[in-house]
């Protein structure tokens, strides 16, 4: 319990000590990237340091006449699919921001309302989602994305739409199916353990999480199918 207690002190004053330079940031879109990726990728560097979190991530296995393809080539992660997550912890958030190039996210609009990090969020062109404004939101919303991956961007959502806990099962929100359908892209399901090692509450534990990228599905994938991909490797 020691060593949570340091990590989570040491953790909000790395945040606290980058407030000022992510407000530095806001002047360009490239440095503000540039500066909350560094931001991310310092969370990942107190994790393995501290609290003893590495990670590992594994794709599904692809081969063409034998010879195995790069990952790259086999996932699509070049906009063209829809990165749909499982999310347990900040560990997956920041894994999955600092490896996949040109990434946004799809967020409760209450996060754009934090000092700083809220505005280099919204800087950065992360999505907010109004959810008490249903339908008409989500034509809104549908409308913004399509607008970000027309510019080369990728969009990562966790359709679950909280953190779970490991062994709980959680049902996808059908936010997914909409957007899917209506961009006509592929789902490119995501698995984590994280939350065995970074809980949402308690103690960490020491130890290598792992990030599962599944095969690809089809946009028209039902929940079902989407569910067993994500959870398929999952805690």
């Amino acid at each position: 319990m020691f060593r949570t207690i340091i990590f989570k002190l040491i953790l909000a004053l790395h945040f606290i000590l980058w407030s000022p330079i992510l407000l530095i940031g806001l002047i360009s879109d490239g440095l503000n990237r540039f500066f909350v990726l560094s931001c991310a990728r310092g969370v990942l560097f107190w994790a393995r340091v501290i609290a003893g979190i590495k990670y590992k991530i594994h794709y599904p296995p692809h081969e063409e006449n034998g010879v195995p393809v790069t990952p790259n080539g086999n996932i699509r992660l070049d906009g063209k699919s829809i990165i749909a997550s499982k999310h347990m912890s900040i560990l997956e958030v920041a894994i999955l921001s600092t490896h996949v190039k040109n990434s946004f996210f799809i967020i409760k609009r209450e996060l754009l309302w934090i000092p700083i990090y809220g505005w280099a969020f919204w800087r950065m062109g992360l999505q907010p989602v109004n959810r008490a404004r249903g339908a008409t939101n989500m034509q809104k919303l549908t409308h913004a994305v399509a607008k970000k991956i027309m510019d080369g961007k990728v969009l990562i959502i966790f359709p679950e739409g909280t953190r779970t806990k490991p062994g709980h099962p959680v049902k996808l929100k059908r936010g997914l199916l909409f957007l899917a359908h209506e961009l006509k892209l592929p789902i490119l399901p995501v698995g984590t353990d994280s939350g065995k090692f970074w809980p949402k509450h308690g103690r960490m534990h020491s130890g290598t999480a792992n990030v599962w990228f599944e095969p690809v599905l089809p946009s028209s994938a039902s929940l079902d199918e989407i569910y067993d991909a994500i959870n398929r490797h999952s805690a």
